[in-house]
């Protein structure tokens, strides 16, 4: 027999609207990102994801959600940006505290295992 195997769980979080996925870790990324640059394409090129992705998960979050995350101003002289709104910024706190509690239950229960 080899030796004693420590086991543990992994997970992955999803946020959904009604049956569609509206939140996990890659979106919420792609908000952190967009607040931090004031840009989808810089938050893109950050993440190296399309542009074209980027915008298609913006759109695919603002219309799930009950408010707008990500407003886009369009381009002129100094070119265009986005920004989180304060919906935005509740859908990724909310995220990550629940990310955390149950990151916590997780590592709690995975000492228990003795299969």
């Amino acid at each position: 027999m080899s030796a004693k195997k420590k086991y543990n769980i992994r997970f992955r979080i999803w946020f959904y609207a009604d049956d569609d996925k509206f939140l996990g870790k890659g979106r919420v990324e792609l908000l952190e990102r967009i607040k931090e640059v004031g840009s989808i394409t810089n938050a893109a090129k950050g993440m190296k994801m399309s542009y074209r992705q980027a915008w298609q998960m913006v759109k695919e979050m603002n219309e799930s959600a009950n408010e707008i995350l990500v407003e886009k101003s369009l381009g002129g002289k100094g070119g265009g940006g986005a920004s989180i709104t304060k919906a935005g910024e509740r859908a990724i706190t909310q995220f990550h505290d629940f990310e955390q509690k149950v990151n916590r239950f997780i590592a709690e229960e995975s000492k228990k295992l003795t299969i």
